[in-house]
């Protein structure tokens, strides 16, 4: 029976990633990877897509190249998006397009200024959905993709429960105290037996990205997966300050504000963006290894995984270990690299990846020299902070 329902669950997560765009916006956040990639002009950046934000973030920190891959051609087709909106746009209608998430007479602004910046493939994804995704009058682009989708839906479950109100106030409140006060009485409300139900679902954790190998490493920690979000909103919203949580933000309400956004939407990134920077970001549709495979001769010092490798742990194993060997023949010399789990502790399956270095065979875990102080206290300030554990490790590869 457990097989079963695995098999069933893993036909809904390949047919979710598999047919649409998943991520509407990028969630890991950027201001903790800044930090922990101590980026120079000097460093390339191989990240896997999602969204884009943190890949156009890295560009305005300095990076070299930023290098974006991603198997679902979607997720790039929307950073691809954005880098021609950049090229081609004035702030204010930028803004418009991935602030507000909505921009009336887009199809004509699409056709005239931003297809032709476009990869063949990421034109025909936007020739069908831009009007779709940006000018429908009944949701932003921010409730279109199957994230967006559950957002707009828990929104909707919100506003029949009255809770509007309650968020809204949530969102604006003027200091952690009167935040804190306001969390505890919409907690209250928000967690029917309704609600722990859909979080608790395969279904519900496929439309934001999380296959059954990952909520193993969730369940290993937590049972389910209800207490487990539970304690991840109790940290959002009751203890670390939501005034600057655009992650956040954007799901309860469509749209960012000014002053509340991702960098790339802010003046001032913009700004560095259209001068020039976002000619060093570029979108490639492969896995990691494939695209790693395909460049040998690029020499890569910096690299953000994401949760992927959580993904991998289990029935994908063989892929993970191809994968670190693609990594391991393009990394230089202490190459960085940054990922995340739904799991407290990945060492039950990194460390048991076999490497070769230097003609040498290893383990994983004897190659990974980690920040771990480092990553345990930005992990703390995290403001996405739906992730178990956070890592930045060097690569002892010379």
């Amino acid at each position: 029976m457990g097989s079963l329902a695995e098999k069933i669950s893993m036909k809904v997560f390949t047919k979710v990633h598999g047919n649409n765009l998943v991520y509407n916006t990028c969630w890991e956040d950027p201001r903790l990877d800044k930090q922990a990639l101590e980026l120079t002009s000097d460093d390339n950046v191989l990240v896997i897509t999602s969204a884009g934000c943190n890949a156009l973030s890295y560009a305005i920190g300095g990076a070299n190249h930023v290098y974006a891959v991603d198997m679902n051609y979607r997720q790039n087709a929307t950073l691809d998006l954005k880098i021609a909106g950049i090229k081609e746009l004035d702030y204010e209608t930028f803004f418009q397009l991935f602030g507000e998430g909505h921009l009336p007479g887009v199809q004509q602004i699409y056709q005239e200024k931003l297809r032709k910046r476009l990869p063949e493939q990421s034109q025909k994804y936007w020739d069908q959905y831009i009007k779709k995704f940006f000018d429908n009058p009944s949701k932003t682009f921010y409730f279109c993709g199957t994230s967006g989708y559950l957002a707009k839906q828990i929104n909707r479950y919100m506003n029949l429960r009255g809770l509007r109100p309650k968020i809204d106030a949530l969102l604006n409140a003027k200091d952690l105290d009167e935040q804190k006060r306001l969390w505890a009485d919409f907690r209250n409300k928000f967690w029917s037996p309704l609600m722990k139900f859909i979080v608790n679902r395969d279904t519900t954790m496929s439309m934001v990205g999380v296959p059954k190998a990952q909520r193993r490493q969730i369940e290993k920690t937590y049972g389910n997966l209800v207490p487990f979000v539970q304690e991840c909103l109790d940290t959002i919203f009751g203890v670390l300050p939501i005034q600057d949580n655009y992650f956040w933000r954007v799901y309860a309400t469509g749209k960012y504000t000014k002053e509340c956004c991702p960098e790339y939407l802010s003046r001032e990134g913009f700004d560095v963006l259209k001068a020039g920077a976002v000619d060093r970001v570029s979108s490639y549709t492969d896995t990691c290894e494939g695209f790693l495979r395909k460049n040998p001769d690029l020499k890569i010092s910096r690299f953000v995984l994401l949760d992927h490798m959580d993904w991998l742990s289990d029935k994908l194993f063989d892929a993970l270990v191809n994968e670190w060997d693609a990594i391991l023949k393009t990394a230089t010399p202490h190459a960085r690299v940054l990922w995340r789990s739904g799991g407290l502790d990945t060492s039950n399956y990194l460390h048991r990846v076999p490497v070769k270095v230097n003609g040498q065979d290893k383990m994983l875990g004897d190659i990974l020299s980690y920040h771990k102080e480092q990553a345990e206290e930005l992990h703390k300030l995290c403001r996405v902070h739906t992730y178990g554990s956070f890592y930045i490790a060097d690569l002892l590869n010379d």
